[in-house]
């Protein structure tokens, strides 16, 4: 997939042709074969300060496997890293420098906190294993819930986490990534867990933190609707590959990729409650082994090409990109692509 740059000068994270492959094997009656699995392909994409990135996608399509990649917690078969601007060996081991830097929140904040301890060990011990001062650590947990707007402060130190409510809890899990001042925050999923009523405030918090602090955050989510609401660059996954990726509200307000199609399409109309979304595919497992186009054993528009032969990358218009045979007649999109925003919108260099 092409790289889609909106501020050269703030790329706080890049990563070019990431890929991972698991092995699995697969039971036989004499032997026991291997399966290789595509969790993530080639994805190449980049962090820039200011600036929300949202990866969309069903379960199983490679988003949080992408997301520990950049984190450094699982190393990638290929590809390579860059924290702003300098290379990271893709094999090299995770320091607390690059954890610094890059922190994740994870989907479940009731599984990511430790239960045992109060809110006041999970906020201090980060501070102190990065070297903050031990007479100040108290000082900075409560400055640092202040800024995901659990104040008073006090009133959460010493609550355990079972006192706390789903939206409460994951405010902590933030708090607890900006302990060690991260200039990326990768949010894996932040609300799929939480009630309804308090998603907002979640995506209303990572928004102001990337608008006042300037952080660049990567948002993974399967709700596009959320993703359009907070990101300024959206890319949708399956199977593995990036299929569409848009700046701006593009993807969403007009969609190419079959796939992105049917991911809107299943989104609840909230003016007709009695309205049922359109089938927009055949059901069916995602499937990383198929040697044409990844989604064409689902897709409606699906060709005897497209079982046979993978599409490359088509340019839709400024910054907006698809994976599609559908879109031949299109320009093929070169290597790298740098995208701007200016004041008359997307332009492309």
């Amino acid at each position: 997939m092409t790289d889609v740059e909106l501020d050269t000068g703030a790329v706080q994270l890049r990563a070019s042709h990431l890929s991972r492959d698991f092995t699995t094997r697969v039971p036989g009656r004499f032997v026991r074969a291997k399966r290789v699995t595509h969790a993530v392909e080639d994805v190449s994409l980049e962090l820039v300060a200011g600036r929300v990135l949202a990866v969309v996608g069903e379960s199983g399509s490679g988003k949080s496997v992408l997301a520990r990649m950049l984190a450094r917690i699982v190393t990638p078969t290929s590809g390579e890293l860059e924290l702003r601007g300098t290379p990271i060996a893709p094999k090299a081991k995770r320091d607390l420098a690059y954890a610094a830097m890059v922190q994740l929140v994870l989907q479940d904040p009731f599984a990511s906190i430790n239960p045992v301890h109060r809110i006041r060990h999970s906020l201090e011990r980060p501070l102190l294993i990065h070297g903050a001062d031990r007479a100040r650590v108290g000082e900075l947990a409560r400055s640092v819930l202040e800024r995901v707007s659990l104040d008073p402060s006090d009133r959460f130190l010493d609550r355990y986490p079972h006192e706390l409510s789903g939206g409460q809890l994951q405010r902590v899990s933030i708090a607890r990534a900006l302990c060690v001042k991260p200039q990326v925050l990768l949010a894996d999923e932040p609300i799929s867990m939480l009630d309804v009523s308090v998603r907002l405030g979640i995506l209303n918090l990572l928004k102001g933190l990337c608008d006042d602090e300037n952080l660049a955050v990567l948002y993974i989510t399967h709700d596009i609707a959320s993703a359009r609401y907070l990101a300024d660059e959206t890319i949708v996954m399956y199977a593995g590959q990036v299929v569409e990726r848009s700046v701006g509200t593009a993807l969403v307000d007009e969609p190419t990729h079959p796939y992105t199609q049917l991911l809107i399409a299943s989104v609840p109309d909230p003016s007709d409650p009695t309205s049922i979304a359109p089938r927009a595919a055949t059901a069916g497992p995602m499937d990383s082994s198929v040697t044409g186009c990844r989604f064409a054993p689902r897709c409606p528009h699906a060709s005897a090409r497209c079982l046979a032969e993978s599409p490359p990358v088509f340019e839709i218009g400024p910054g907006h990109h698809s994976r599609c045979w559908l879109h031949e007649g299109n320009r093929v999109a070169t290597p790298v692509l740098t995208t701007r925003r200016g004041k008359g919108g997307p332009t492309t260099t």
